[in-house]
């Protein structure tokens, strides 16, 4: 056990620790960050979900923004109906990759605004979904998205 310790690689603890980490290394970024981007889409879609009837925004939509959100500065109505637009647009080209970064910024800032104002003691929640789209927005859509793809046609 002594010689283990004391033979210049740490030990074998170390050296498997050193292989552990040398296959995680491995793992595709592309994965990781199809994972930020899909996952925190789906949030945001099915939110969206729940603030639309077909292609309106829902009376009770605008009630919530109204009386239970109380966002300052802005119209419940269009809160609304910015809410509801941004929770489908932007999700849905987080998950094609197009204009990923873009969208990700968008989606960031909206967890901002309910983090701050609607939902502070959330934060937990929000945390994670800042986190995939920071993911996102340092290192890009990775090689599934459109971005990749276009990059790629274009030379970039």
């Amino acid at each position: 056990m002594t010689r283990e310790l004391n033979d210049g690689t740490g030990g074998s603890l170390a050296r498997r620790w050193r292989a552990v980490a040398a296959a995680l290394d491995r793992f595709p970024q592309s994965l990781i960050s199809l994972a930020a981007r899909v996952f925190p889409a789906a949030v945001f879609w099915m939110s969206g979900q729940t603030k639309v009837e077909g292609w309106h925004v829902t009376e009770n939509a605008i009630a919530l923004f109204r009386d239970e959100y109380a966002l300052p500065l802005i119209d419940p109505a269009l809160a609304a109906r910015l809410a509801a637009f941004g929770e489908h647009f932007f999700p849905l080209l987080l998950v094609l990759g197009l204009f990923s970064r873009i969208a990700a910024l968008a989606l960031l800032t909206m967890t901002a605004i309910i983090e701050i104002f609607v939902y502070p003691d959330a934060w937990p929640t929000h945390g994670v979904w800042a986190t995939c789209l920071l993911v996102v927005l340092a290192r890009g859509p990775g090689k599934f998205s459109l971005d990749y793809l276009l990059g790629r046609l274009t030379g970039r």
